[in-house]
C-alpha cells in the first residue's frame, strides 16, 4: 500500500535537513533499512514496539516492518498557482501524494537568511495555505460553471446536489479556509468532495521546526501557529531538525538514547513525524507472526476482514472463508499463539469483522 506524504514548505525553513533526517536508516531503528526510489522520494519504517516485542517472542528467520512513502516537494514561490517558478510541477507533486507535512521556521538564527527577512511562521504557512486555495478555487468555479448549466437542462440528476457542495467549497475557500475545514451531512456529499481531489482537503501535519532550545517544550512562534490552525483539523509536532541530524550522526542506539535524555526527550522527533504522518494517512497495523516471518501489514481505519486479507494477496480476499484473530494484549500475556489457542482467547471472525489496530490475524480462505 504505497501511500505518499509529501513535504513542502519555503526554502531554508529546514524541510531538506527533515528529509535527510528522515531518509537516514539510523535516524530510525538500527535494524529496518531505509531506501531511495528516487532523489526525493525515500521509503522509511514505522518505528513500533510492538513489531520489535513479537520478533523478541518469535525469533523468525524474516522481519518486514510497516513502512510510508515520504517525497521532498522543491519549488514553491509565490505565484505558484499562476505557474511562476517551479509553480506548476510543484502543485502537479502535491496533488500526487495523500497528505502534506508542512515545515514551518519557528527558530531565529542571523545566520540563515529567510526568504522573506524575517520570521513568521504563520505568514509562511499563509504563503503556502493561498497558492494551493487559489489553486483548488479554480478548479471549483471551472466545475460549477458546468454543474450550474447540467442543472439547468436537467440532463444531469446528481448536477443540482453537486452544486450545493461545490458552492460551500466555494464560499470556504474565498473566506481563505482549506477544503477540509468544511463538512458535509450526507455520505453522497463527502464522496463527491472527496472525488473532486483537492489540494487544501488533502489532511496536513504542520511540522515546527525549533532549535534545541524549544525541542522539549516549543516557544513563542509555536504557539502562534498552533493558535492560526486551531479550526482547520490539522496535526501539530514540533521537532528541532538540527538536533535530529546530529542524532542521526549517532552510531549506536544507547547514544541516541543518552543524546535525547540531555534534552528532555524520550524519542526522536523524526520517530514522532514518522508515526504521526501514519496516523495522518488514516492508516493502521495488523500482524502476521510465526517461526518463518513476523510482518507488519497498513492497512486503512476501518477496513473490514476480506479487504485486509487481501493486502496480502488478492486470492485472500476473493476465496475469503473467515479470519483468525488474537489481540496483541493476549498474544504477548499469554506468551504466544499455543497458549492463547489453549486459553480460548482466539476469536474467529467472518466478512463483517472490521480490523483493529495491533490484531494479529490467520487468513482462512478457498479459490
Amino acid at each position: 500500500m504505497a501511500l505518499q506524504c509529501g513535504i513542502v514548505g519555503l526554502p531554508n525553513v529546514g524541510k531538506s535537513t527533515l528529509f535527510n533526517c528522515l531518509s537516514n536508516a539510523k535516524a530510525q531503528s538500527a535494524n529496518f533499512p531505509f531506501c531511495t526510489i528516487e532523489p526525493n522520494v525515500g521509503v522509511i519504517t514505522v518505528p513500533d514496539d510492538r513489531l520489535t516485542k513479537l520478533v523478541e517472542m518469535c525469533k523468525p528467520k524474516s522481519v518486514v516492518p510497516a513502512t510510508v512513502e515520504i517525497v521532498d516537494i522543491a519549488g514553491l514561490v509565490k505565484g505558484a498557482s499562476k505557474g511562476e517558478g517551479l509553480g506548476n510541477k510543484f502543485l502537479a507533486n502535491i496533488r500526487e501524494t495523500d497528505a502534506i507535512i508542512h515545515v514551518l521556521r519557528c527558530f531565529d538564527d542571523d545566520n540563515i537568511t529567510h526568504v522573506d527577512g524575517s520570521v513568521d511562521p504563520v505568514r509562511d504557512k499563509e504563503i503556502i495555505d493561498m497558492e494551493l486555495q487559489i489553486k483548488d478555487l479554480e478548479t471549483v468555479e471551472t466545475r460549477l460553471a458546468k454543474t450550474i448549466k447540467a442543472a439547468q437542462t436537467g440532463a444531469d440528476k446528481s448536477a443540482k446536489m453537486q452544486a450545493a457542495v461545490l458552492t460551500r467549497l466555494k464560499e470556504a475557500l474565498e473566506k481563505g479556509k482549506p477544503a477540509r475545514s468544511v463538512t458535509f451531512d450526507s455520505e453522497e456529499d463527502e464522496r463527491f468532495a472527496r472525488d473532486l481531489f483537492l489540494l487544501t482537503s488533502k489532511p496536513v501535519l504542520y511540522v515546527c521546526n525549533v532549535d534545541d532550545e524549544a525541542a522539549a517544550s516549543g516557544n513563542h512562534y509555536v504557539e502562534a501557529v498552533r493558535e492560526a490552525i486551531k479550526d482547520e483539523g490539522a496535526g501539530l509536532l514540533v521537532v528541532a531538525a538540527r538536533t535530529e541530524s546530529e542524532i542521526a550522526e549517532l552510531d549506536t542506539w544507547e547514544e541516541r538514547q543518552e543524546f535525547l535524555a540531555e534534552i528532555g526527550l524520550t524519542e526522536s522527533g523524526v520517530s514522532r513525524l514518522i508515526r504521526a504522518a501514519y496516523a495522518l494517512l488514516d492508516l493502521q497495523t495488523y500482524f502476521t507472526a510465526g517461526p518463518d516471518e513476523v510482518r507488519a501489514w497498513t492497512f486503512r481505519r476501518g477496513s473490514k476482514a476480506p479487504k485486509c486479507a487481501g493486502i496480502i494477496h488478492t486470492d485472500f480476499e476473493k476465496g475469503f472463508i473467515r479470519a483468525e484473530v488474537i489481540k496483541y494484549d493476549d498474544y504477548v500475556n499469554l506468551g504466544g499463539e499455543t497458549a492463547v489457542r489453549e486459553a480460548g482467547k482466539m476469536a474467529v471472525e467472518g466478512k463483517e469483522y472490521v480490523v483493529n489496530d495491533g490484531d494479529i490475524m490467520h487468513f482462512r480462505f478457498n479459490v
